[in-house]
C-alpha cells in the first residue's frame, strides 16, 4: 500500500516516527487530518497494525500531559461500565500520552462512525441521547473519586453568571470593529445588527441576572453532535473529553440540547428537547427545579455571549461564521419563548 502520510511541510504535522515508536501500532501508511474540531488537531491515521485516531492536544487550555492522563483513566473506567467511549491506547510504557518536542500526543482506536445533529433524530433516538448524558453523569460520580473534586456536588457552583455592565461594554467594542471594517460584507451588517438587538434585550432584562448555579458534579464538559460519533442509529463513541471537569449537571443538559436541537432559523425543537429532557432527568436522578434554574443560567449565558463574533473581529479566525447566524436568532428567540422552554425541560 502506497505511503499517503501528511508531509513534513505542512504546519503542525505530527511526528509520526517518533510517536509510532512510543506504541506497538506499527508503520505509518496514511495520516490524514480530520476536518472537524476548533481547539485540537486530530489524523485519521493507518498503520500496519490497524487504523486509529491520533490526538494532537494543541489547546494551550486543555494540554497538560497530567489533565489528559486524567480524562484517560476516566473514560477506560466509563468503558468498564457500558458508556460508550474510545479510551486513549497505551504506548510501550503503559503510559497514554506521549509527549515529543513539548506538545502532547494521545492514540485512539478509530471508530467509524458519523456525526448527527437533533434534525437527523428520531424522537426515540433523542430520548436515548438524554439517557446516555444522563448515564455519563451518573457513571462519572462512580468512576471520578471524591477527593478529585474541587468542591462537593451538593454546592452551589461559585462561577458567577456575566455582568451585564461587561458585555454593553463589549457589544460596544465589538460595534467599533465592525465599523472599522472595510469593505462592509453581510456578515458585518448581520452582526451589527444582532449587536444593537442584544444591546436593547439586555438593558431591558438587567434584573434578571441569575444567581449562582445549582448542584455540580463532573461533567464531559462539551457535549455536542460532533462528539457524539453514531454507528447506525446508535452512539458508537463520545469523544473529546478535554474539558471533563466539575460544573452544574443540568446546565450541561441544557447546553447540549441548545446546540442538538437549534434549527437553521435559530429556534429550538421543543417536543424533541421535551423526549430527551425526560430522559436525562430519569437518568441523572435531576429534578425539573434544577432543569428550569439551569435554562435561566443558559438563557442568561446565551444573551451575554459572543464568542463567535470575538473570534471573527478579534483574532481574524472565521471557521465558527457559519454558526453565527442561528446562533445570534437563538438568543432573541429563546428571550421570546422562555416559559415554553423552560417547560419543554420540566414537563
Amino acid at each position: 500500500m502506497p505511503r499517503r502520510c501528511v508531509p513534513p511541510s505542512v504546519p503542525h504535522a505530527p511526528p509520526l516516527s517518533a510517536l509510532l515508536r512510543q506504541y506497538a501500532a506499527g508503520s505509518a501508511l496514511t495520516c490524514e487530518p480530520v476536518e472537524q474540531g476548533l481547539l485540537n488537531r486530530g489524523y485519521r491515521l493507518c498503520t500496519t497494525r490497524g487504523r486509529y485516531f491520533l490526538k494532537h492536544h494543541f489547546d494551550p487550555d486543555t494540554a497538560d500531559p497530567a489533565a489528559i492522563a486524567r480524562q484517560h483513566r476516566a473514560t477506560r473506567r466509563l468503558a468498564d461500565l457500558g458508556v460508550p467511549v474510545a479510551p486513549a491506547l497505551p504506548g510501550r510504557d503503559g503510559r497514554t500520552v506521549a509527549v515529543i518536542g513539548g506538545h502532547a500526543y494521545a492514540l485512539h482506536p478509530w471508530i467509524d462512525g458519523r456525526h448527527r445533529h437533533g434534525g437527523q433524530l428520531t424522537t426515540d433516538q433523542c430520548t436515548r441521547l438524554g439517557a446516555l448524558l444522563g448515564a455519563v453523569h451518573a457513571c462519572l460520580e462512580r468512576v471520578m473519586p471524591p477527593k478529585g473534586r474541587t468542591r462537593p456536588a451538593t454546592h452551589p457552583h461559585p462561577v458567577e453568571s456575566a455582568d451585564p455592565d461587561d458585555t454593553l461594554a463589549l457589544i460596544d467594542d465589538l460595534l467599533a470593529h465592525v465599523r472599522r471594517h472595510r469593505p462592509a460584507d453581510a456578515f458585518d451588517e448581520l452582526a451589527r445588527h444582532r449587536l444593537l438587538e442584544r444591546r436593547a434585550l439586555l438593558e431591558r432584562y438587567v434584573g434578571r441576572r441569575p444567581p449562582p448555579g445549582g448542584p455540580v458534579g463532573w461533567v464531559h464538559g462539551d457535549f455536542h453532535p460532533f462528539n457524539v460519533l453514531y454507528k447506525g442509529h446508535a452512539p458508537a463513541a463520545i469523544v473529546d473529553w478535554d474539558r471533563l471537569g466539575v460544573q452544574p449537571r443540568a446546565e450541561e443538559a441544557v447546553r447540549a440540547a441548545a446546540i442538538f436541537f437549534v434549527r437553521p432559523a435559530g429556534t429550538l425543537d421543543l417536543p424533541k428537547i421535551r423526549a430527551y429532557a425526560r430522559a436525562y432527568r430519569r437518568t441523572a436522578g435531576a429534578t425539573p427545579s434544577e432543569l428550569v434554574a439551569a435554562v435561566h443560567r443558559v438563557w442568561w449565558e446565551r444573551l451575554n455571549d459572543f464568542w463567535m463574533l470575538r473570534w471573527h473581529y478579534e483574532r481574524g479566525d472565521t471557521r465558527a461564521d457559519c454558526q453565527f447566524p442561528a446562533a445570534s436568532a437563538l438568543a432573541v428567540w429563546w428571550t421570546e419563548e422562555y416559559e415554553a422552554v423552560c417547560g419543554a425541560f420540566a414537563e
